[in-house]
Protein backbone atom coordinates (compact mmCIF):
# COMPACT_ATOMS: atom_id res chain seq x y z
CA UNK A 1 0.00 0.00 0.00
CA UNK A 2 0.94 3.71 -0.56
CA UNK A 3 2.84 5.17 2.54
CA UNK A 4 0.88 7.50 4.54
CA UNK A 5 1.33 10.96 3.64
CA UNK A 6 1.13 10.57 -0.05
CA UNK A 7 0.12 12.89 -2.46
CA UNK A 8 -2.00 11.80 -5.36
CA UNK A 9 -3.10 15.01 -7.19
CA UNK A 10 -5.07 17.07 -4.66
CA UNK A 11 -5.74 14.38 -2.14
CA UNK A 12 -3.46 13.46 0.70
CA UNK A 13 -3.34 9.49 1.69
CA UNK A 14 -4.40 8.99 5.56
CA UNK A 15 -4.63 5.40 5.29
CA UNK A 16 -5.72 1.85 3.86
CA UNK A 17 -9.57 0.80 4.10
CA UNK A 18 -9.45 -2.06 2.39
CA UNK A 19 -7.41 -4.67 0.60
CA UNK A 20 -8.63 -7.07 -2.21
CA UNK A 21 -6.71 -9.22 -5.03
CA UNK A 22 -7.74 -6.41 -7.54
CA UNK A 23 -6.72 -3.23 -5.96
CA UNK A 24 -6.32 -1.45 -2.57
CA UNK A 25 -8.89 1.27 -0.93
CA UNK A 26 -7.67 4.50 0.83
CA UNK A 27 -9.16 6.94 3.41
CA UNK A 28 -7.60 10.15 1.62
CA UNK A 29 -8.34 13.92 2.27
CA UNK A 30 -9.27 16.58 -0.23
CA UNK A 31 -7.02 19.20 0.32
CA UNK A 32 -9.08 21.70 -2.17
CA UNK A 33 -12.26 21.05 -0.80
CA UNK A 34 -11.14 20.19 2.79
CA UNK A 35 -13.60 16.43 3.15
CA UNK A 36 -12.33 13.23 3.53
CA UNK A 37 -12.53 10.53 0.46
CA UNK A 38 -12.02 6.87 -0.44
CA UNK A 39 -9.77 6.70 -3.18
CA UNK A 40 -9.44 2.54 -5.39
CA UNK A 41 -6.13 1.86 -7.19
CA UNK A 42 -6.11 -0.68 -9.30
CA UNK A 43 -3.63 -3.14 -8.54
CA UNK A 44 -3.98 -6.80 -9.30
CA UNK A 45 -1.93 -8.35 -7.22
CA UNK A 46 -1.51 -11.26 -9.15
CA UNK A 47 -0.76 -9.38 -12.21
CA UNK A 48 1.42 -6.31 -11.00
CA UNK A 49 3.24 -5.62 -7.60
CA UNK A 50 4.59 -1.73 -5.85
CA UNK A 51 7.82 -0.53 -7.50
CA UNK A 52 10.91 1.05 -5.41
CA UNK A 53 9.54 4.33 -6.77
CA UNK A 54 5.97 3.68 -5.54
CA UNK A 55 4.71 3.38 -9.73
CA UNK A 56 2.62 0.07 -10.39
CA UNK A 57 4.86 -2.58 -12.52
CA UNK A 58 3.82 -5.84 -13.79
CA UNK A 59 5.55 -9.07 -12.59
CA UNK A 60 6.12 -10.64 -15.66
CA UNK A 61 5.77 -9.08 -19.52
CA UNK A 62 3.04 -12.27 -19.68
CA UNK A 63 0.72 -10.23 -17.84
CA UNK A 64 0.97 -7.38 -19.82
CA UNK A 65 -2.47 -7.95 -21.84
CA UNK A 66 -4.53 -8.93 -18.79
CA UNK A 67 -2.86 -6.19 -16.90
CA UNK A 68 -3.78 -3.84 -19.47
CA UNK A 69 -7.86 -5.19 -20.10
CA UNK A 70 -7.92 -4.60 -15.90
CA UNK A 71 -7.00 -1.27 -16.30
CA UNK A 72 -9.59 -0.47 -19.03
CA UNK A 73 -12.19 -1.81 -17.57
CA UNK A 74 -11.89 -0.44 -14.52
CA UNK A 75 -11.37 2.92 -15.60
CA UNK A 76 -14.57 2.54 -18.08
CA UNK A 77 -16.63 1.42 -14.62
CA UNK A 78 -15.32 4.58 -13.25
CA UNK A 79 -16.04 6.76 -16.26
CA UNK A 80 -19.96 4.69 -15.85
CA UNK A 81 -20.36 5.16 -12.01
CA UNK A 82 -19.53 8.91 -12.69
CA UNK A 83 -22.68 9.42 -14.86
CA UNK A 84 -25.56 7.90 -12.47
CA UNK A 85 -26.46 9.96 -9.86
CA UNK A 86 -28.56 7.55 -7.16
CA UNK A 87 -28.27 7.38 -3.61
CA UNK A 88 -27.72 3.44 -3.08
CA UNK A 89 -25.18 3.60 -5.76
CA UNK A 90 -21.30 4.60 -5.46
CA UNK A 91 -21.24 8.46 -6.71
CA UNK A 92 -17.65 9.11 -8.28
CA UNK A 93 -16.00 12.21 -8.22
CA UNK A 94 -13.12 11.79 -10.03
CA UNK A 95 -10.21 9.50 -12.01
CA UNK A 96 -7.20 9.73 -13.20
CA UNK A 97 -4.35 7.34 -14.62
CA UNK A 98 -0.99 7.75 -13.46
CA UNK A 99 1.90 5.84 -11.92
CA UNK A 100 1.32 2.73 -14.44
CA UNK A 101 -2.33 2.79 -12.90
CA UNK A 102 -5.45 4.30 -12.83
CA UNK A 103 -7.38 5.93 -9.55
CA UNK A 104 -10.98 6.17 -8.59
CA UNK A 105 -11.84 8.94 -6.29
CA UNK A 106 -15.47 8.06 -4.29
CA UNK A 107 -17.07 9.37 -0.85
CA UNK A 108 -15.88 7.69 2.21
CA UNK A 109 -19.10 5.85 3.43
CA UNK A 110 -19.15 4.68 7.15
CA UNK A 111 -20.99 2.09 8.09
CA UNK A 112 -21.03 -2.24 7.89
CA UNK A 113 -21.80 -4.20 5.47
CA UNK A 114 -25.34 -6.03 5.17
CA UNK A 115 -23.64 -9.13 6.05
CA UNK A 116 -22.04 -8.19 9.66
CA UNK A 117 -25.38 -6.17 9.93
CA UNK A 118 -27.04 -9.11 9.37
CA UNK A 119 -25.14 -10.91 11.45
CA UNK A 120 -25.58 -8.44 14.23
CA UNK A 121 -29.62 -8.85 14.68
CA UNK A 122 -30.69 -11.70 17.24
CA UNK A 123 -33.27 -13.17 14.43
CA UNK A 124 -35.03 -12.06 10.80
CA UNK A 125 -35.44 -8.36 10.34
CA UNK A 126 -38.90 -6.85 10.24
CA UNK A 127 -40.63 -6.31 6.66
CA UNK A 128 -40.00 -2.77 7.20
CA UNK A 129 -36.56 -3.41 7.23
CA UNK A 130 -36.14 -5.40 4.81
CA UNK A 131 -38.22 -2.93 2.29
CA UNK A 132 -35.81 -0.19 3.69
CA UNK A 133 -33.33 -2.40 2.21
CA UNK A 134 -35.16 -3.71 -0.98
CA UNK A 135 -36.65 -0.79 -2.56
CA UNK A 136 -33.27 1.53 -2.78
CA UNK A 137 -31.38 -1.47 -4.13
CA UNK A 138 -34.52 -2.02 -6.82
CA UNK A 139 -34.06 1.81 -7.86
CA UNK A 140 -29.96 0.95 -7.92
CA UNK A 141 -30.65 -1.49 -9.94
CA UNK A 142 -32.91 -0.30 -12.29
CA UNK A 143 -30.69 2.81 -13.03
CA UNK A 144 -28.32 0.71 -14.21
CA UNK A 145 -30.26 -1.88 -15.99
CA UNK A 146 -31.93 0.95 -18.32
CA UNK A 147 -28.08 1.60 -19.46
CA UNK A 148 -28.25 -2.11 -20.27
CA UNK A 149 -25.25 -2.10 -17.15
CA UNK A 150 -25.41 -5.44 -15.20
CA UNK A 151 -23.93 -5.32 -11.53
CA UNK A 152 -23.44 -9.75 -11.42
CA UNK A 153 -21.93 -9.50 -7.67
CA UNK A 154 -25.02 -8.40 -5.56
CA UNK A 155 -24.10 -9.62 -2.23
CA UNK A 156 -25.01 -8.95 1.36
CA UNK A 157 -20.72 -8.44 1.36
CA UNK A 158 -21.38 -6.05 -1.77
CA UNK A 159 -23.85 -4.13 0.57
CA UNK A 160 -22.91 -1.29 2.44
CA UNK A 161 -25.19 -0.20 5.21
CA UNK A 162 -25.01 3.74 5.91
CA UNK A 163 -26.63 6.11 8.49
CA UNK A 164 -29.36 8.22 7.07
CA UNK A 165 -31.19 9.72 9.16
CA UNK A 166 -34.17 11.14 5.55
CA UNK A 167 -34.21 7.41 4.58
CA UNK A 168 -36.80 4.71 6.09
CA UNK A 169 -35.32 2.91 9.03
CA UNK A 170 -33.11 5.70 9.27
CA UNK A 171 -30.33 3.55 6.65
CA UNK A 172 -30.01 3.19 3.24
CA UNK A 173 -27.75 0.70 1.31
CA UNK A 174 -25.41 1.72 -1.17
CA UNK A 175 -24.33 -1.21 -3.16
CA UNK A 176 -20.74 -1.05 -3.99
CA UNK A 177 -18.04 -3.52 -6.09
CA UNK A 178 -18.78 -3.61 -9.80
CA UNK A 179 -16.27 -5.72 -10.19
CA UNK A 180 -15.91 -4.86 -13.79
CA UNK A 181 -11.29 -4.98 -14.00
CA UNK A 182 -11.77 -8.09 -12.03
CA UNK A 183 -14.38 -9.64 -14.69
CA UNK A 184 -12.37 -8.81 -17.77
CA UNK A 185 -9.26 -10.13 -16.10
CA UNK A 186 -10.70 -13.47 -14.55
CA UNK A 187 -12.19 -13.93 -17.89
CA UNK A 188 -8.77 -13.73 -20.08
CA UNK A 189 -7.35 -16.09 -17.62
CA UNK A 190 -10.27 -18.87 -17.73
CA UNK A 191 -11.02 -18.29 -13.88
CA UNK A 192 -14.08 -17.61 -14.24
CA UNK A 193 -15.16 -19.40 -10.43
CA UNK A 194 -12.97 -16.93 -8.54
CA UNK A 195 -15.40 -14.42 -8.70
CA UNK A 196 -18.70 -15.96 -8.22
CA UNK A 197 -20.08 -16.05 -4.96
CA UNK A 198 -22.00 -19.25 -5.55
CA UNK A 199 -24.34 -18.94 -2.62
CA UNK A 200 -25.83 -15.86 -4.92
CA UNK A 201 -24.78 -16.36 -8.22
CA UNK A 202 -27.46 -17.80 -10.89
CA UNK A 203 -26.94 -20.40 -12.75
CA UNK A 204 -26.18 -18.43 -16.27
CA UNK A 205 -22.82 -16.65 -14.58
CA UNK A 206 -21.23 -20.37 -14.91
CA UNK A 207 -21.57 -20.66 -17.92
CA UNK A 208 -23.41 -18.51 -20.51
CA UNK A 209 -25.29 -20.10 -23.33
CA UNK A 210 -27.93 -18.69 -25.91
CA UNK A 211 -30.25 -20.10 -23.61
CA UNK A 212 -28.56 -18.73 -20.40
CA UNK A 213 -27.75 -15.54 -21.29
CA UNK A 214 -27.34 -13.17 -17.84
CA UNK A 215 -29.64 -9.75 -18.18
CA UNK A 216 -31.69 -8.11 -15.12
CA UNK A 217 -32.76 -11.17 -14.15
CA UNK A 218 -28.98 -11.82 -13.45
CA UNK A 219 -29.09 -9.28 -10.88
CA UNK A 220 -32.61 -9.82 -9.33
CA UNK A 221 -31.52 -13.64 -8.40
CA UNK A 222 -28.93 -12.02 -6.64
CA UNK A 223 -31.10 -9.62 -4.87
CA UNK A 224 -33.57 -12.28 -3.85
CA UNK A 225 -30.76 -14.43 -2.75
CA UNK A 226 -29.66 -11.31 -0.35
CA UNK A 227 -33.25 -11.13 1.10
CA UNK A 228 -33.52 -14.51 1.58
CA UNK A 229 -30.26 -14.37 3.63
CA UNK A 230 -31.65 -11.66 5.55
CA UNK A 231 -34.84 -13.61 6.37
CA UNK A 232 -33.40 -16.81 7.25
CA UNK A 233 -29.56 -15.89 8.22
CA UNK A 234 -28.36 -18.86 6.29
CA UNK A 235 -26.85 -18.73 2.60
CA UNK A 236 -28.78 -19.78 0.06
CA UNK A 237 -28.41 -23.41 -1.91
CA UNK A 238 -25.50 -22.62 -5.18
CA UNK A 239 -27.55 -22.43 -8.18
CA UNK A 240 -25.40 -25.73 -9.61
CA UNK A 241 -26.79 -27.49 -6.71
CA UNK A 242 -29.78 -26.63 -6.96
CA UNK A 243 -30.24 -27.72 -11.09
CA UNK A 244 -29.59 -31.06 -9.95
CA UNK A 245 -31.80 -31.26 -7.27
CA UNK A 246 -33.71 -28.31 -5.63
CA UNK A 247 -33.91 -28.08 -1.94
CA UNK A 248 -33.83 -24.54 -1.26
CA UNK A 249 -36.97 -23.86 1.23
CA UNK A 250 -39.29 -21.75 0.08
CA UNK A 251 -40.17 -19.03 1.98
CA UNK A 252 -43.89 -18.92 1.41
CA UNK A 253 -43.41 -22.04 3.13
CA UNK A 254 -41.82 -20.91 5.89
CA UNK A 255 -43.94 -18.23 6.59
CA UNK A 256 -45.68 -20.30 9.53
CA UNK A 257 -42.73 -21.24 11.57
CA UNK A 258 -41.23 -17.34 10.93
CA UNK A 259 -44.06 -16.56 12.24
CA UNK A 260 -44.04 -18.75 15.37
CA UNK A 261 -40.44 -18.99 16.64
CA UNK A 262 -39.53 -15.39 15.55
CA UNK A 263 -43.05 -13.14 15.84
CA UNK A 264 -41.88 -12.21 12.05
CA UNK A 265 -45.06 -11.84 9.96
CA UNK A 266 -44.37 -11.16 6.28
CA UNK A 267 -46.74 -10.46 3.20
CA UNK A 268 -47.34 -13.20 1.27
CA UNK A 269 -46.78 -11.42 -2.02
CA UNK A 270 -43.26 -10.58 -0.65
CA UNK A 271 -42.23 -13.93 0.17
CA UNK A 272 -43.38 -15.18 -2.95
CA UNK A 273 -41.88 -12.44 -5.36
CA UNK A 274 -38.44 -13.62 -3.43
CA UNK A 275 -39.17 -17.18 -4.23
CA UNK A 276 -39.85 -16.45 -7.52
CA UNK A 277 -36.85 -14.46 -8.37
CA UNK A 278 -34.88 -17.19 -6.89
CA UNK A 279 -35.59 -19.59 -9.66
CA UNK A 280 -33.34 -22.14 -11.11
CA UNK A 281 -33.98 -21.06 -14.77
CA UNK A 282 -33.40 -17.35 -15.86
CA UNK A 283 -36.96 -17.59 -17.42
CA UNK A 284 -38.76 -18.62 -14.17
CA UNK A 285 -37.32 -14.93 -12.82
Amino acid sequence: ALPVGTRLMDYDIEGLLGVGGFGLVYRARDAVLQRTVAIKEYLPSSLALRGEAGEVILRSPAHEESFALGLRSFVNEARLLARFDHPSLVKVFRFWEAHGTAYMVMPCYEGPTLYDARRALEGPPDEAWLRALMDPLLGALDCLHREQVYHRDVAPDNILVVSDPDAPQGMRPVLLDFGAARRVITETSQALTAILKPSFAPIEQYAETSQLRQGPWTDLYGLAAVLHYCITGRTPVPATARAVHDDLPALRRMATALEQEFGRRYSPALLATIDQALGVRPDAR
